[in-house]
């Protein structure tokens, strides 16, 4: 029987989930990986498998279905499967302005974003605490340390409701061995920003602003493994948050309100 600890990667097809999957691999952890393209779950699950000698597992749901983490959890079991770390790393972003956009589109982002994340955790925990060993991320983002942006409105929202849960969850479990870290990256090169229609906008950011997938998963990672409650990407993405930290709310939403434009779909 394998004894290898068992990562369980939401979101894992693309971006910043695949590059934690890559991450988790590399360090021995075996994998279930789930997201809504099983083509794509079972090529990167043959990648990642050889290229790390671990097991690599798939699940296809789609989290937006309020069903589907009762479903994944109960297919994990049933595979005789258990899940040492969950990364919840599954989003996707809703561009426009708050009442030009369906609801349904806003009901599916909380549900993906917030409802799915706190149901794994909740669903997960217990047998993590019975062991006295497992680990937690929440992909969050810097946009939930920043003033409010227009456009995607519910995002920045999502990803401080994700730290400050982390926060807490942190706090409550830290006694049982488990530990929980929010993973905080900027502006990061994956398919997100062509998925939302906002490429155009947001390459006109400096480069300096950019990371890639895989070092924001590194970083990730390694913050979990010193136990970091919060862990914001990037010496760049630090010194936004640090400045966020101490700048009037009204000085805040003034630069925003200047600069939402240039990264945001506010039509």
């Amino acid at each position: 029987m394998d004894e290898r600890m068992t990562a369980l990667v939401t979101g894992a097809s693309a971006g910043i989930g695949k590059a934690f999957a890559d991450v988790f691999g590399k360090y021995g952890f075996n994998l279930i990986l789930t997201a809504r393209r099983a083509d794509r779950l079972e090529a990167i699950a043959t990648e990642l498998s050889a290229k790390h000698r671990v097991q690599a597992h798939t699940v296809a749901a789609d989290l937006a279905d309020p069903a589907a983490v009762a479903r994944l959890v109960g297919e994990i079991k049933a595979r005789g499967l258990r899940v040492d770390a969950l990364i919840n790393n599954a989003g996707f972003g809703v561009p426009g302005a708050y009442a030009s956009t369906p609801w349904e589109k806003q009901r599916d982002f909380l549900q993906v974003l917030v409802t799915a994340p706190c149901e794994l955790a909740h669903r997960l925990l217990p047998d993590m605490i019975a062991r006295k060993r497992g680990y937690v991320i929440n992909v969050a983002s810097l946009a939930g340390i920043l003033p409010g942006t227009a456009g995607a409105t519910l995002y920045g929202a999502s990803k401080s409701f994700m730290i400050q849960f982390s926060r807490s969850l942190h706090l409550e479990t830290e006694k049982h061995g488990i530990h929980v870290t929010a993973v905080c990256p900027g502006f990061t090169y994956s398919e997100f920003h062509d998925v939302t229609g906002t490429r155009e906008q947001v390459s006109k950011m400096p480069k300096y602003m950019w990371m890639t997938a895989e070092q924001v998963a590194e970083e990730g990672y390694q913050a979990m493994m010193r136990k970091k409650a919060v862990h914001v990407n990037g010496t760049v993405n630090k010194g936004f948050a640090l400045l966020a930290k101490y700048l009037p709310d009204q000085l805040g939403l003034a630069i925003m309100r200047a600069r939402s434009k240039d990264i945001r779909d506010v039509k």
